[in-house]
């Protein structure tokens, strides 16, 4: 029912049941994992009015640790997690040996089937969100310097230009311009090219 992606890995669906309503991958060598995808597989849909609440554990010395990542339902089958702030602890909605296992080496992913009305009630810690404006201004960054670096490679000086009529030519002074008034005006407001 369901399947868990971790960058660089094979898609895991070796979840165990561990009761009628609970679900657990186990992830192996958890320490340098910053994101998990979770989804359902579309073979099985929650039973009408159910979802999943989904929780992370990092091993401590005092057991197991749940903390509420968020929540999978037949309208929002799939879903990306930020655990990396998560595996030192902290956070809210821990919840100890939840899902009846001994601490281990291993991160662990939890799904537990519960009433829609009863998950909306259910507040996520907020590490777990991964922020799309972070990730717009990380890609908008990125897509500037590389225009940016692609353009200057063709930059000639004034005396190696070919005299050329029907050739329009930009100061690359003017393109710097714009790239550095552009950064600034993304880390101000990284919304403000929709006004």
């Amino acid at each position: 029912m369901f399947g868990l992606i971790i960058s660089g890995r094979l898609v895991q669906t070796d979840l165990q049941q561990v009761s009628e309503t609970q679900f657990l991958f186990n992830i192996t060598d958890a320490d340098n994992i910053n994101h998990v995808v979770l989804f359902m597989t579309g073979q099985t849909p929650f039973p009408e009015g159910f979802g999943g609440a989904v929780y992370f554990s990092w091993p401590s010395t005092d057991g197991p640790s749940w903390q509420l990542l968020g929540h999978l339902t037949n309208a929002k089958p799939s879903t990306i997690f930020k655990i990396s702030s998560l595996k030192t602890g902290g956070g809210n909605s821990f919840q100890q040996n939840m899902f009846g296992q001994q601490a281990s080496h291993n991160a662990q992913i939890g799904i537990s089937v519960e009433p829609l009305s009863q998950l909306a009630q259910q507040t996520p810690v907020t590490q777990a969100n991964v922020s799309s404006v972070e990730a717009f201004v990380e890609y908008s960054r990125k897509m500037l310097e590389n225009f940016f670096n692609f353009a200057s490679s063709f930059a000639v000086t004034q005396s190696q230009m070919t005299p050329n009529p029907s050739e329009t030519f930009v100061p690359i002074s003017t393109l710097q311009k714009w790239f550095e008034n552009f950064q600034r005006r993304l880390e101000q407001n990284p919304n403000f090219w929709r006004s």
